[in-house]
């Protein structure tokens, strides 16, 4: 007779934060019935309100709903999800958390991006689990293919989008649409915030980016160092002659290891139609890690929304369940300084009142500063006054690249700041 199969201990489930994603998370974790987990407690402010709207959702009636915090504290929760978002309290309760013996998952992309340099070696230190799978690309198990997927390689770039917002935003566009269009139907649709900036000025892309290079590169980036670009000043006729070029825009955010510095920058650019980022639509995202030895991994999927981040949640807090113990930490990521000064091919267009000697005066501008036309577009049918063309260029730094531009739009037939658009090379 064989021994009774002894049943699994249940590990009890806090949860700080019941909007959109954290509600989507009770209802997943209530609705596939864990056999090892069990939510015990939600933790928002309004509660009665957010009880109230949960009560048709099926939810065990056995949760304790509370708005303070000192009782997820004080209670026998082994595991605390944390999704109320940005810094205060989110940094207090998941420092308090860990050092009260409770391990921490998080979807909190701004917590770990400008503090994870100080959260994560404190979890290892009090020998709890803080996991962040869902603070990047939402559903995409991104971390942890980086982290133990390609663990054999050296990877040594990182690109991808990033920002579903902008993805839908810059698809829009490109159908015909101005940017306040695109936006006002993104906002309609629930794709955008009413404050559109973190996500349109590239600051949302960057702090994901910052995450991928802690884990991907082992490099640590202070967040404001990557530098941002909005995509504001793109509209239709950009993608006209993007396609000119045989490429589409989006909005790239891309990492590289050289030598001892990080090149790291998010910005709109021109990506190949051969690319697999090119034909990413919608609010969807997709990130490529090239490594040494394996070359190109592509993740894709959906990279925000309720459900997917609920998935990427409860996949970390399985992962606690499966390995209580934290694995010893390897040699922490290696401090280096970010740049955006990427050598690449770029576009410029530039938007004047058209009269003689402008490409004279341009090319000279370029000339000064070692940089070589490679090729002029221009479309016929726009107003003289406000004439829109595009210069492509051979390969040179960002930063010449930048300070010649500076001259150009200081010329006295610019009517608008010229917009550069590095070309992906994937």
């Amino acid at each position: 007779m064989s021994a009774a199969t002894p049943n699994p201990r249940i590990h009890k489930v806090a949860l700080l934060g019941f909007g959109s994603v954290g509600s989507s998370v009770a209802r997943v974790l209530c609705d596939s019935h864990p056999a090892a987990l069990e939510l015990t407690h939600v933790c928002n402010r309004n509660v009665a309100r957010k009880q109230a709207a949960a009560a048709s959702g099926c939810l065990p009636s056995s949760i304790r709903w509370t708005e303070d915090f000192e009782e997820v504290l004080a209670s026998d929760a082994d595991i605390v999800v944390e999704v109320i978002g940005g810094l205060a309290p989110a940094e207090d309760w998941v420092r308090r958390s860990l050092a009260g013996g409770k391990s921490v998952v998080t979807a909190n992309k701004q917590l770990i991006a400008r503090r994870g340099d100080v959260l994560i070696p404190l979890a290892h230190e009090l020998g709890r689990h803080l996991l962040f799978g869902a603070a990047v690309a939402g559903g995409i198990p991104v971390i942890s293919g980086l982290q133990q997927g390609l663990a054999g390689d050296e990877l040594f770039k990182i690109h991808g989008i990033l920002n579903g917002t902008c993805n839908f935003i810059l698809s829009h566009i490109e159908q015909g649409a101005s940017f306040a269009e695109s936006l006002a139907e993104a906002q309609r649709l629930g794709y955008a915030e009413h404050d559109p900036t973190d996500d349109v000025d590239g600051y949302d892309a960057a702090a994901k980016l910052a995450i991928l290079a802690r884990v991907g590169l082992r490099s640590a980036v202070k967040f404001d160092e990557i530098a941002c670009r909005s995509i504001r000043p793109i509209q239709a006729f950009d993608f006209e002659y993007a396609r000119e070029m045989g490429c589409t825009i989006r909005q790239i955010s891309r990492a590289e290891r050289l030598g001892d510095a990080l090149l790291a920058g998010v910005q709109p650019a021109l990506v190949p139609l051969s690319s697999p980022l090119a034909q990413l639509e919608g609010g969807q995202n997709m990130v490529m890690a090239t490594g040494r030895y394996g070359g190109d991994t592509v993740f894709a999927g959906h990279g925000a929304g309720g459900n997917p981040t609920a998935v990427a949640i409860l996949s970390d807090v399985l992962a606690i369940v499966a390995n209580p113990v934290p694995a010893v930490p390897g040699a922490p990521p290696v401090l280096r300084p970010a740049n955006a000064n990427f050598t690449s091919r770029y576009a410029i267009r530039l938007i004047v009142d058209d009269q003689p000697g402008i490409i004279v005066e341009v090319a000279s501008i370029l000339a000064r500063h070692g940089i070589s036309i490679d090729a002029i577009l221009q479309k016929p049918g726009f107003s003289k006054a406000e004439l829109p063309f595009m210069i492509t260029l051979e390969p040179c730094a960002h930063s010449l690249m930048e300070t010649a531009l500076a001259e150009i739009n200081k010329l006295s037939f610019v009517t608008q700041p010229a917009l550069s658009l590095p070309l992906l090379e994937v």
